[in-house]
């Protein structure tokens, strides 16, 4: 992009906008980094494992409490779930 200039005085005006444009984005790409950087952290990684782990041990928790209190399928003398036979 080019900018048609009148005057130093409009060159050094954008010149000064250019560096804090500058300065505002090498520090947006600081507070990124640092960001980056926490969510890295090894207690961090562990923390979310967490709640998966805690969820994984509910849901198999509870599958096994539902089928103790399932009644056993009832099976003829061979063995074979009386439902099969039907099919």
């Amino acid at each position: 992009m080019t900018y048609p200039y009148n005057s130093f005085k409009e060159i050094d005006e954008r010149l000064r906008i250019l560096a804090l444009q500058r300065a505002i984005s090498k520090e947006s790409l600081k507070l990124k980094l640092y960001a980056a950087k926490r969510e890295i952290y090894p207690s961090h990684l562990l923390g979310g494992l967490g709640g998966s782990l805690q969820k994984l041990a509910l849901t198999w928790v509870l599958k096994k409490m539902v089928s103790k209190f399932r009644k056993p399928k009832q099976k003829d003398i061979s063995g074979q779930p009386i439902a099969d036979q039907l099919n």
